[in-house]
């Protein structure tokens, strides 16, 4: 109750002094109402007592910080100050000690402590040092004569006075050593010899052969025992110097004044011959193993080689223990047998390192081949357990040479760090239709010094896996392959002989590899690139396969030349292009893009009336990049070139019918009637068959057989082998390789002849007295192309671009010399044909030849 009452008062004092309330309006509904807002709040018991073992465990952590940033007299101090505050504790100290954590700030950084000052040392004396001291009997120095005088008259020299001072002079502060003996301790009697073991001494300086006092001083001959003879070959065979063999550059020599009791010096000299040729040549494998390795698989060697010296060493180290032992017979014989026979691998590869020599740098695969010969002749020779041994060495040295042709056939990347990769890549030309070309190349060396020999047929097919995952990574298409384990190539074939065994396993090697991204790419190329697509859109636009489409394209090009207007224009040509191969499904026409160069022409002012004019128009075709890999700038080059032979005939036969057309309007009787109808019929005739030839014979036939070929290539330069085939193909039978030039320049002369006789027959009809008025070249002043023009405008158009005159010859004569040039020309290239279809040529040269000859048994005119 009084607590209660106690309550009541402070709340009263509270609101009156809060409230601003009278003390004698206690009793009003507001001071009322505000005490018992006020009652309720301290009810509810919010304002708890602070917990204080949460305070002192921060105030250890906070000693702990303390001491971690190295701040030991802040810990040290707070630590002495909560122990003042436990002696003299209150009941509010964990409040209070709360809200100065809470109030602190950045103790660590920002608190000092002010220690008190420390008391002044009192100073220390020092020890006077007595002569005593410096031994316990006070007789450290009464053996020398320190305290004599130094006689300097015997020497007078300034220099040699200074080197005797510096000499006997000590240095003023020595240091004092902390070891110190123990008094206790009791040297073992057993690292002392008896005096009674004298002889024991006596015989270990007497088996000390190599000394001259061991000896008779007059003998020119020193014996030693046949034990002593085969240690010392030990140590020469384990490398170590000895006495009786010594070491002359590359070579061992004997010491001729050592000799054995109950041997002949001619058997022991050949005796030590042989182990010291033997020990020449492990030395030779030892100083090899210590050179530089930069190339990988050498270091492998090198490593292999370390393995088998320390392997001989320990079996040297087992015929040593065993002489040690009691009872045992020392033979140096038994020891050559022993010796040939456990360095007979070491022996036959000190052989073929000494024929390497300096060359392991300059042509870095002669080792492998070396040791690749090494064993085959080891396996003709019978010898099964050398060879065995030896090629499992080859084995190691070769799964580290063909990690790097791992690597590069497994992710089409170059092994930079590896000098003696066979593939380099080529990056200046970073085009990627060129990828396949040029991206990377074959560098074989000087004599292909980088391949090893018996790897020369497959490393073709390498360079193919490795380009086609690089063509899949682009492609986006790079299969997951997992990687072999070498041993497994070629475990499972011990019973092959070692040729067949390297040759099986590196076929393994390749073929996983290479059957899966060539697979894999041949696949992305049917049917995501669009290879037979892309084919057959070339055949449309540059081997005229659909004529539908291609008439429309020489209708109004030709017309245009006739009119003489500007048919050079690349935007109307483009135009044309791709209006005519837009009925085409397989012709993206936004690849189609035509490049007239009319400026071959306009040198000459004739220059538009021969069918050479249309070897400036260009048609290009963009293939998609993956394509343009296959099909080759050079392949592109030769289409256009058969495209634009195709084109000329068409050119040459429009010339013909066109004037014929003409011709039918003409009644009027004329005495070269016959001659005109016959060379008109002829012309048509060779023209047509010409043409006939080439796209149902030659070109309808090569494709079938490029299908076929492409069906069946394995890889993409199978392909590329193909289509270049194919391509080769053609220019050959189109007359367009360069070895038939002159045929095929007596082809363009007869086109050109064609041309020539329908415009001479233009200017005949047209009428001599009219074209006389005019005989040069009028042009068109409109450039527009009206494709509606009747007949009478392309006679009066086509009458502008003639340049035919009867001036120095009249229009008989001119016939007959038109006549007498198409008999040479057909002759010559029916000649020509059967000649070279006589040395080897393509079977269509003989039926083009054949089928030209069968105008001769015609009636000549």
């Amino acid at each position: 109750m009084a607590l209660a009452a106690d309550l009541s008062t402070l709340i009263d004092a509270l609101i009156t002094s809060v409230a601003k309330i009278s003390p004698d309006h206690k009793g009003s509904a507001r001071f009322q109402s505000l005490k018992r807002r006020v009652q309720g709040g301290l009810r509810t018991g919010s304002h708890t007592r602070t917990d204080q073992f949460a305070v002192a465990k921060q105030l250890e952590g906070l000693q702990e910080k303390f001491q971690i940033l190295n701040r030991d007299e802040l810990a040290e101090a707070l630590h002495i100050r909560l122990a003042e505050l436990e002696s003299n504790r209150i009941s509010w100290l964990p409040e209070i000690l709360s809200l100065l954590l809470q109030l602190s700030d950045r103790p660590a950084l920002l608190s000092t402590v002010k220690c008190p000052e420390e008391r002044a040392k009192a100073p220390e004396a020092k020890e006077t040092l007595s002569w005593s001291d410096l031994r316990a009997d006070g007789m450290a120095f009464n053996d020398e004569d320190i305290w004599e005088q130094v006689d300097f008259a015997g020497d007078s020299s300034d220099d040699d006075f200074s080197s005797v001072v510096s000499d006997v002079s000590l240095p003023k502060h020595r240091p004092q050593s902390t070891t110190t003996v123990d008094e206790e301790y009791i040297i073992p009697g057993d690292i002392f010899v008896p005096a009674e073991n004298g002889g024991l001494i006596a015989s270990l300086g007497k088996a000390q052969f190599w000394r001259a006092e061991n000896h008779p001083p007059a003998a020119t001959t020193r014996l030693i025992t046949e034990s002593q003879l085969a240690r010392e070959t030990i140590f020469m065979l384990q490398g170590l110097p000895t006495s009786i063999y010594v070491r002359l550059d590359d070579d061992f020599g004997v010491d001729r004044r050592y000799a054995l009791e109950h041997s002949s010096s001619e058997a022991l000299a050949s005796l030590l011959q042989c182990f010291s040729g033997i020990g020449a040549k492990l030395n030779n494998v030892r100083s090899f193993t210590k050179l530089p390795q930069t190339i990988p698989y050498m270091q492998t060697f090198c490593r292999a080689l370390e393995e088998r010296l320390l392997e001989f060493d320990r079996v040297l180290s087992q015929v040593q223990c065993k002489y040690l032992s009691a009872g045992s017979t020392i033979s140096l014989i038994q020891l050559l047998v022993d010796v040939r026979q456990h360095s007979h691998e070491l022996v036959l590869l000190a052989e073929m390192i000494a024929k390497l020599g300096k060359n392991s740098t300059d042509q870095p695969m002669c080792c492998l081949d070396s040791l690749h010969d090494l064993i085959c002749m080891l396996e003709a020779l019978g010898d099964e357990s050398s060879s065995q041994r030896l090629a499992e060495l080859f084995f190691m040295c070769f799964k580290t040479y063909a990690s790097s042709i791992r690597h590069w056939m497994e992710t089409g990347q170059v092994d930079v760090s590896d000098s003696t990769f066979f593939v380099r890549t080529n990056r200046e030309n970073g085009d990627i239709r060129t990828l396949w070309h040029d991206w990377f190349i074959l560098d074989t060396g000087h004599r292909q010094q980088r391949i090893p020999q018996f790897l020369e047929t497959s490393v073709q097919k390498v360079f193919t896996a490795g380009k086609s995952m690089v063509f899949l990574r682009h492609l986006n298409a790079q299969p997951d392959i997992e990687a072999m384990r070498f041993e497994d190539l070629y475990s499972s074939s011990q019973s092959l002989p070692f040729p067949a065994l390297v040759e099986s396993a590196f076929e393994k090697l390749v073929n996983v590899d290479h059957s899966l991204s060539a697979s894999l790419l041949r696949t992305e190329l049917d049917q995501q690139c669009g290879l037979w697509s892309s084919l057959d859109a070339l055949h449309h636009v540059y081997l005229a396969k659909d004529m539908s489409a291609v008439s429309i394209i020489d209708a109004k090009v030709f017309e245009l030349i006739d009119r003489g207007r500007s048919w050079d224009d690349r935007f109307l040509l483009t135009e044309i292009t791709r209006t005519a191969f837009s009925s085409v499904s397989v012709i993206d026409t936004s690849r189609v893009l035509v490049r007239p160069d009319s400026t071959q022409m306009r040198v000459s002012q004739n220059g538009h009336r021969t069918v050479g004019i249309l070897e400036a128009i260009t048609i290009d075709y963009g293939l998609p990049w993956p394509i343009a890999n296959i099909i080759t700038e050079d392949a592109i080059h030769t289409y256009q070139r058969i495209s634009t032979f195709l084109m000329q005939i068409r050119r040459a036969k429009y010339a013909i019918v066109k004037q014929r057309v003409r011709d039918a309007r003409i009644t009027t009787p004329d005495d070269n009637d016959t001659l005109v109808h016959a060379l008109h019929h002829n012309m048509l005739w060779v023209l047509d068959f010409i043409y006939g030839h080439l796209t149902y014979l030659v070109i309808s036939t090569a494709t079938r057989s490029l299908h076929k070929d492409l069906s069946g290539a394995q890889d993409v330069d199978a392909m590329i082998a193909a289509h270049q085939s194919y391509i080769s193909s053609l220019e050959a039978q189109c007359l367009l390789s360069k070895d038939l030039s002159h045929i095929h320049d007596a082809i363009m002369n007869f086109l050109d002849l064609c041309v020539h006789f329908a415009d001479l027959q233009a200017a005949h009809l047209l009428g001599d007295e009219q074209h006389m008025e005019d005989p040069h070249t009028k042009k068109d002043s409109e450039d527009e192309f009206d494709s509606d023009d009747d007949d009478d405008d392309d006679n009066v158009n086509h009458e502008h671009t003639l340049t035919v005159s009867f001036h120095e010859s009249t229009y008989s004569q001119q016939l007959k010399t038109v006549n007498n040039q198409f008999n040479h020309l057909t002759t010559f290239v029916t000649d020509g044909l059967k000649s070279l279809g006589r040395a080897d040529g393509p079977q269509s040269w003989d039926i083009l030849a054949d089928r030209l000859e069968w105008r001769r048994n015609w009636r000549r005119l």
